[in-house]
């Protein structure tokens, strides 16, 4: 029906109206914008973020160095290690505990660790990164990860795109519509005296 409708805009006859050849030319525009704008712009913000997200896994990945670290007893304070989201959310199931590492520059260094083992003791062995300073961070994010939020940062700027483009439109239709109407309601007042008058228009 929206097919044969728009045809019915472009077709010439003495029922098509300027704001009919107008709306159909935003429909058409409108068209082709979600069909090459869209994908464009996703694909875009896809590889900008991506750019910018490898560039940030590079960076640490050389600034953050695995290591071991021994434990040395349990502890009952809030650990002092890297808090993340994954950390605070599961805050609840791990133990803190003091841990033994050597630092990237062989010294060596004691401080308060999470762990995510319910029942560590003395002398197990904890996977541990840290920076250069020997201060213990969290991991560097995987390339994955890296990729999926920059395919998701890419789909979020073709979905707002999309988003945009119709809403112009419709805001562009609702326009013509009210223009529509504000001409039928002026030939309606100019016709209006004579409506119903004998030999009217003759």
């Amino acid at each position: 029906m929206r097919a044969a409708t728009g045809v019915w805009r472009w077709r010439r006859n003495p029922l098509r109206r300027t704001t009919d050849l107008v709306e159909a030319w935003v429909a058409l525009t409108a068209a082709g914008l979600l069909c090459l704008l869209v994908p464009l712009t996703g694909w875009a913000a896809g590889s900008s973020a991506h750019g910018s997200l490898q560039r940030a896994v590079r960076a640490q990945q050389e600034q953050r160095l695995p290591t071991a670290a021994r434990v040395l007893r349990l502890v009952d304070v809030p650990a002092s290690g890297p808090r993340t989201t994954e950390t605070a959310g599961e805050q609840r199931l791990r133990r803190a505990v003091l841990a033994r590492w050597t630092a990237p520059d062989g010294t060596t260094r004691t401080g308060t660790l999470p762990t995510a083992r319910r029942h560590a003791t003395p002398g197990d062995t904890l996977a541990l990164w840290t920076d250069r300073a020997g201060r213990p961070v969290s991991p560097p994010m995987p390339p994955g990860t890296a990729r999926a939020h920059a395919l998701i940062a890419g789909l979020m700027a073709a979905l707002l795109t999309g988003l945009t483009v119709e809403t112009v439109r419709r805001l562009v239709v609702r326009r013509l519509v009210l223009r529509r109407y504000a001409r039928l309601d002026r030939a309606w007042a100019a016709a209006g005296p004579d409506w119903g008058r004998a030999d009217t228009g003759s």
